[in-house]
């Protein structure tokens, strides 16, 4: 028996949490032979930005996350305002995040980071021969340190699990594939 698509016949958020919404969806399968309620976790895109250096080095940020309740190391990132573009919002964070900047962005592609509770997407972006002179303008409660790693560091960070950040992990890859060829 294949999967069947279900349409969802209403839909109602149960909580507001500032970045995310949580919504119930009350949905029947296709065919009309099942139902039930589902939790989706509503938000808008975010980016992650791969960005190197001339001397080619990752710029890294550490800071605490909350989820994990742990310090992650990962690339730089953030949600994609309503209309804004993945390229310019890479380019956004990638500035107020490291102080980073330069380079054409490029779209390594974007991934759903989780479609069973999630509806949005994360796209990687690239960018190539960054330099630090721009502003850092961090959130109100954002706490970061800038690490530029070479790049065989950063693939034996991720072997070793020091870097865990699941869209770090993927764009790291995109880069990787695309670089293939």
């Amino acid at each position: 028996m294949s999967p069947s698509p279900w349409q969802v016949r209403a839909r109602t958020t149960v909580a507001d949490c500032r970045v995310f919404a949580v919504e119930r969806q009350d949905a029947v399968r296709a065919d009309g032979q099942r139902a039930g309620d589902f939790y989706v976790l509503r938000s808008h895109d975010f980016v992650v930005v791969v960005a190197l250096t001339p001397r080619d080095e990752v710029v890294l940020v550490r800071q605490y996350r909350h989820g994990a309740e742990a310090l992650s190391l990962e690339i730089p990132g953030g949600l994609v305002d309503p209309g804004e573009d993945p390229l310019a919002a890479g380019l956004r964070e990638l500035e107020e995040e490291t102080g980073y900047r330069g380079g054409e962005p490029s779209l390594l592609g974007w991934c759903h980071p989780n479609p069973a509770i999630m509806n949005n997407r994360c796209h990687f972006v690239l960018v190539r021969g960054v330099t630090a002179d721009g502003a850092a303008a961090w959130d109100e409660h954002e706490e970061l340190e800038v690490v530029l790693k070479d790049r065989r560091t950063v693939d034996r960070l991720c072997r070793e699990n020091t870097i865990t950040h699941s869209m770090t992990l993927a764009a790291l890859h995109r880069l990787a594939l695309a670089e293939r060829g």
